[in-house]
């Protein structure tokens, strides 16, 4: 088991690596948001999941964490991004469709 957990915490680790590389390389701030959120999302839960395989004492208090994680990542990041929107902050050339603008559009 200790092996198991090791192995699992060393992948969220790579996660959590991974998305802060996608907050350096991504092209604008709704592509980093994303990067981040799902990256630390996932890399955060496999970390909690491989400290629960070490320590299973210690599983009940990392489930409540890794719940509020669930709930609390996502919203945050949409919040973020709707914050970056609303205060003009530019699209990358990549990006075809801006789903927020055309929802302001069909409110005026």
């Amino acid at each position: 088991m200790d092996v198991i957990g090791a192995l699992i915490l060393l992948a969220g680790t790579v996660f959590l690596l991974l998305g802060s590389l996608g907050l350096l390389r991504m092209p604008d701030a709704y592509n980093r948001i994303q990067a981040g959120t799902k990256a630390a999302t996932l890399g955060t839960l496999l970390t909690l999941l491989g400290a629960a395989i070490l320590m299973p004492a210690w599983w009940a208090k990392l489930l409540l964490i890794g719940l509020f994680l669930l709930f609390t990542n996502p919203l945050s990041s949409q919040v973020l991004a709707r914050a970056a929107h609303r205060s003009g902050a530019a699209l990358a050339p990549q990006t075809g469709v801006d789903h927020l603008a055309e929802d302001r559009e069909d409110l005026s």
